[in-house]
């Protein structure tokens, strides 16, 4: 229904600027606060000058209200999913019992503090009559400088990274990781190789650099105050890569033209990529091209992206997508036209790139990726490699330590052992995760030391790999470390106490400590706060169904159901929803509805054995035999040293006659 709302904001400079509507203002709110703040769809374009509808990702049909992504929805909420960053010492101010914001700030923009901290003590110390600072507090702000390039880099990624935030407090901390936790290579963010695919802020690429290891900072190309480079052009490399001109800055080095796009460093090394629709942003892993690469696994490279205008199709083809990443979309979602022509691209590049440089073995770090991202069996070997590859990023060992737990627990946490005491919190928290695995008194014996870690971020993520252990097993200065470790892990939670997800981890952690009725609590909490999302009545509905509540959890799992189809209609590709939407039907009886969802998913992504070993079960329940030995012969291909799955195989043979 078409309705006018007035605008509170307006949200943003350059390249685009948004618009905020409020919502569910209390006519008791202080005029300080801010109620629900929603970002509309419909944004203005700087410097073109006109207005366009900002699409999510990947998504170009007309949203309904009940989609998550419809502006009036959680994705387009401005309290939680922008204010942080955008503004200055924001205090969320969410009310679970009434549902509402009481959203504060200190300044609408990124002011002085946002960086250097709280600054009263400063302006206090400058106003007195003392020649000197202060012997002990100093300037009495956040120390930026030194010689550490982490305090500067630490304070731009609280903003300039995709993470999750632990603490309110978060500008007294000098290191990164007691208030957040950036967001590890992922298939949805990251190519396998490393290189930015969704937004994720430029943090997590800069540090797998070399430039980051050699103790480049931010600020020795960017002005924090004025938001520009320091330099024009190629002069902000040369300003540090000062070698002879012929060394880099030259056709003998680039191979093109002197002023063309191709001679410009970041062209080649930082290839940009369009978010927002309009807002090109450099990847920061600064990286040489690899077309090779793309040739082995599809993944992006600045020759390639520079050249598709010597594509083939141009001629033959009526529409071809505008930009890389489009053409690079096509590719993924099967347009076979467009995969082939950048295969050829990408094996043009190479050969191009050979001819210059020659052949070079270098390191393919993305085949392990790819091989874990695709659930192939011979991902372990590979990751194990690169977890223990001392010479690579802290980010890329605990993204390959993250997907071993997932393929091979128990070697993750034979090897997730050796890193407990790792000098980076990334690795030491992503060994605490793998730990999880080990049986219970080995697990409290390995983890025990972790409770007091100087970083919040690693201790908070042992205290919950630990929080069913049992208290007899920890000595009571363990246990109080625990407690309080436990007390920190539940105030980064209550920080999204909006999202339903949050009291999704506090029911499941009141579960895991036997406290069901706190359980039962948060499950409702999150259906309160987000009553469309997903999740929280699955848990609630299983919670009561053990509790002999049989009628309860019925409802729950209907509702859930309904759910559950919404979001497999919105994503019909979305292998994962088809799969969990397949078992919510399967739990309601709708056995062959459940059939047809679980072949989706099986269809969507061949190689994720346990869709297959959902359907293989299923279709054995429904004495469908021949169907269901043809999905185990699959999923014995996937799993073929998994010996729980012999008995299925063997029950499948004997009945059809193999």
């Amino acid at each position: 229904q078409t309705q006018s709302y007035p605008i509170k904001y307006v949200f943003g400079v350059r390249p685009l600027q948004q618009y905020l509507v409020e919502f569910d203002r209390n006519e008791n709110q202080s005029p300080h606060e801010e109620a629900r703040l929603q970002v509309l769809r419909v944004s203005w374009d700087t410097e073109a000058k006109q207005w366009f509808h900002l699409d999510p990702p990947d998504v170009r049909e007309r949203l309904a209200p009940d989609d998550p992504l419809h502006w009036t929805n959680s994705g387009q909420n401005w309290n939680h999913m922008c204010a942080s960053c955008h503004s200055t010492n924001v205090h969320k101010g969410f009310d679970v019992t009434t549902n509402s914001y009481h959203t504060t700030f200190s300044e609408i923009d990124v002011s002085c503090e946002a960086c250097h901290g709280p600054g009263s003590l400063h302006v206090q110390l400058a106003e007195s009559k003392s020649l000197f600072w202060d012997r002990k507090r100093g300037y009495a702000l956040r120390s930026l400088g030194g010689d550490n390039s982490n305090a500067e880099i630490h304070a731009c990624a609280a903003c300039h990274s995709r993470r999750a935030q632990l603490t309110q407090d978060d500008s007294t901390y000098h290191n990164y990781y007691d208030a957040y936790e950036n967001e590890l290579l992922g298939p949805e963010t990251y190519y396998a190789d490393g290189q930015i695919r969704d937004e994720v802020y430029v943090y997590g690429s800069f540090i797998q650099s070399k430039m980051y290891h050699k103790g480049i900072r931010c600020s020795d190309c960017h002005d924090p105050h004025s938001e520009r480079l320091k330099a024009e052009g190629n002069q902000v490399c040369t300003s540090c890569h000062q070698h002879t001109a012929a060394k880099y800055d030259s056709p003998a080095h680039h191979q093109h033209v002197v002023g063309s796009t191709g001679s410009q460093c970041v062209e080649c090394h930082m290839p940009a990529s369009p978010f927002m629709q309009i807002d090109w942003r450099r990847d920061h892993s600064l990286r040489i091209p690899r077309p090779d690469l793309s040739v082995k696994w599809q993944t992006p490279n600045a020759c390639t992206g520079c050249h598709l205008k010597d594509n083939h199709l141009v001629s033959t083809r009526e529409k071809l997508p505008e930009r890389y990443v489009d053409w690079l979309a096509a590719a993924r979602d099967g347009d076979q036209e467009i995969g082939d022509e950048l295969a050829r691209l990408d094996t043009w590049a190479r050969e191009w790139v050979e001819k210059w440089y020659g052949k070079k073995d270098r390191p393919d770090h993305a085949a392990p990726f790819v091989a874990a991202w695709s659930h192939d069996a011979g991902a372990a070997p590979q990751l194990s490699s690169v977890v223990n590859d001392r010479d690579l990023s802290a980010m890329l060992r605990a993204s390959a330590l993250s997907q071993l737990s997932s393929t091979s627990p128990a070697l993750a946490a034979q090897i997730g052992q050796t890193l407990l005491t790792h000098p980076h919190p990334l690795l030491r928290t992503a060994a605490v995760r793998a730990a999880a695995s080990l049986p219970g008194d080995e697990r409290v014996r390995e983890l025990k030391g972790k409770l007091d870690d100087a970083i919040r971020l690693v201790r908070i993520t042992a205290a919950n790999t630990l929080a069913d252990a049992p208290r007899d097993r920890l000595k009571v200065a363990d246990q109080r470390a625990l407690m309080a470790a436990l007390d920190e892990f539940r105030a980064a939670q209550i920080l999204n106490a909006d999202q339903a997800g949050a009291h999704m981890t506090l029911g499941m952690l009141a579960e895991r400590q036997g406290h069901y009725q706190e359980a039962v609590a948060h499950y409702l909490d999150g259906i309160h706060v987000q009553p469309g999302v997903t999740g929280p009545r699955s848990n609630l509905a299983e919670l009561l169904q053990q509790q002999g509540d049989t009628q309860r959890a019925t409802m729950l799992r209907r509702e859930e159901l309904t759910l559950m189809a919404r979001d497999a209609r919105l994503a019909p590709n979305h292998p994962v929803l088809q799969y969990r939407y397949g078992l919510a039907l399967y739990l309601d009886e709708q056995y062959e509805p459940a059939v047809a969802a679980l072949q989706r998913a099986c269809e969507l992504d061949p190689r994720e054995s346990e869709f297959l070993l959902a359907l293989t079960l299923l279709l054995e329940r429904l004495q469908r035999y021949d169907e269901a030995w043809e999905a185990c012969q699959r999923l014995l291909k996937l799993r073929p040293d998994d010996a729980t799955l012999l008995p299925i195989r063997d029950r499948l043979a004997a009945v059809v006659g193999k």
